[in-house]
């Protein structure tokens, strides 16, 4: 394959005319199950880390019998190969969707590519007769996630956003507590998330620091949790403001550094990461920096982050539910606590609490686990707090696990490759409308901040927040 630093997204897309849609599908997951006892054909778009592991490899361990890979695509022809070769497949490589679509003709097309560009993937695919699995979140503006929108209406075919977190035990756990009303009728909820100083780091790292790619943390990371939000309270967020700045990271600090492999102030730098070491890392990106200039042990303190490193965020729903919302990047410790306040009661939980676990945990560690898919482990008790007004308090336990974010990878695998039927009474399967309003407050928010003013979700999009989603 040819140099592709000048490689244009629209030559990665392909300028062929679309393929006709087929049958519509009524639910997102039943729609990868089309064709029942024949091997699911999947393509995937964007082979970075996450692409690679998460929806490559770890597919191909699990679903072997279910599903097959037909083809991999990535703008970077080198990135590509090693993902054929890591992946250990036989199947064609392309650095054209389109040309992947038309050549290879998969049931589904599974999305990873940087998030600014997810769009135009989903609704090329769509077009061209396939259904589709696209990483969180699903876009990072309002027009495109419109676009998405009307393109499944037109076409028919259905659209997956992975949620993995609605998976995760402790998260269900709350989901059920929250859908028998156990403290009664849900009032206000407060939620705060805490990403630890290895965690929250890597995020501006990578390309996920520029605004223009990720859409801030408000969409890349945020959607889980304002998703988790929506699904718990089951209601859509109607209006949103929101405060943000850049305090920690960027050009807050005094040195900086071209990237870590050349920097200068290695000796004074405690986020100072040696890329060498992680031969996959290594093989990923930095032995194909020549193809697209892509750097991704960049240097935390650089100019070019436009993001915000703390967000605080006020939502408040259609059915009168209160939420307030907060996410740091450079806690030293990793994790998050949540309080749900009822009519009756109170329900709290946490998970990384140093003073609630009573031990010392590796930060890098915790955060390896958690990106791990080795399997979910499970590692002792995660709790729950139940509290009544004038009665009890009750102390729940669940099985702690924190591989695979918290066993959520692998049940939502299960859900979408292995039993589409599998019962699901509290509604964990994700589509459009999902990822749209996971999204859609993260976008309102931006937009609050940037604007000081509180922002209505109609504002954004034709979508209508219902005050029960059903």
């Amino acid at each position: 394959m040819t140099n592709q630093k000048n490689v244009s997204r629209r030559h990665f897309i392909g300028t062929a005319g679309a393929v006709a849609a087929g049958a519509m599908f009524v639910n997102p997951v039943a729609a990868m199950a089309s064709g029942a006892k024949t091997k699911q054909k999947l393509v995937l778009v964007g082979t970075g880390s996450r692409g690679t592991s998460f929806w490559g490899k770890s597919i191909i361990k699990r679903y072997s019998n279910e599903v097959e890979f037909v083809g991999l695509c990535d703008i970077n022809p080198g990135r590509v190969e090693f993902a054929r070769k890591y992946m250990e497949l036989s199947c064609p490589v392309f650095t054209n969707f389109e040309e992947m679509i038309l050549k290879t003709k998969p049931d589904t097309v599974i999305v990873t590519t940087v998030d600014a560009t997810h769009h135009l993937f989903i609704i090329k695919a769509l077009e061209m007769g396939c259904n589709v699995i696209t990483e969180k979140p699903m876009t990072t503006d309002e027009v495109k996630c419109q676009a998405i929108l009307d393109a499944e209406r037109k076409t028919g075919k259905k659209v997956i956003v992975g949620f993995n977190y609605r998976w995760g035990i402790q998260f269900s756990e709350l989901k059920k507590l929250q859908a028998t009303q156990r403290v009664g009728k849900l009032t206000s909820v407060d939620f705060h998330w805490y990403l630890n100083t290895s965690h929250g780091a890597d995020y501006f790292r990578r390309w996920h620091g520029e605004r223009d790619k990720s859409g801030t943390l408000l969409l890349h990371k945020a959607t889980h949790h304002f998703d988790l939000l929506n699904w718990w309270i089951d209601s859509d967020p109607v209006e949103v403001t929101a405060f943000g700045a850049l305090d920690h990271y960027g050009k807050n600090n005094a040195f900086r550094g071209v990237n870590c492999r050349n920097c200068g102030y290695t000796d004074q730098c405690k986020f100072y990461w040696n890329i060498s070491k992680d031969p996959q890392m290594v093989n990923l990106y930095t032995n194909n920096e020549k193809f697209d200039g892509y750097i991704r042990d960049n240097c935390v303190w650089r100019n070019d982050i436009d993001i915000y490193d703390k967000m605080a965020v006020q939502i408040k729903y259609a059915n009168g539910v209160q939420v307030s919302y907060s996410l740091t990047t450079y806690s030293p410790y990793e994790g998050w606590t949540i309080a749900f306040n009822g009519m009756n009661g109170r329900i709290d939980s946490w998970e990384g609490l140093p003073w609630r676990r009573k031990e010392q945990v590796d930060q890098a560690e915790l955060h390896a686990k958690e990106m791990s898919q080795s399997g979910a482990k499970e590692e002792g008790f995660d709790e729950i707090m139940v509290s009544d007004n004038f009665g009890k308090t009750e102390l729940v336990k669940v099985p702690r696990v924190r591989s695979g974010h918290g066993g959520g990878d692998e049940r939502l695998q299960d859900k979408i490759f292995k039993d589409p039927d599998m019962a699901d009474p509290y509604k964990h399967s994700a589509g459009t409308r999902d990822g749209a309003m996971s999204v859609l407050i993260g976008i309102a928010a931006r937009k609050s901040i940037e604007e000081s003013r509180p922002v209505k979700i109609e504002e954004l999009t034709d979508l209508k927040p219902s005050a029960n989603r059903g």
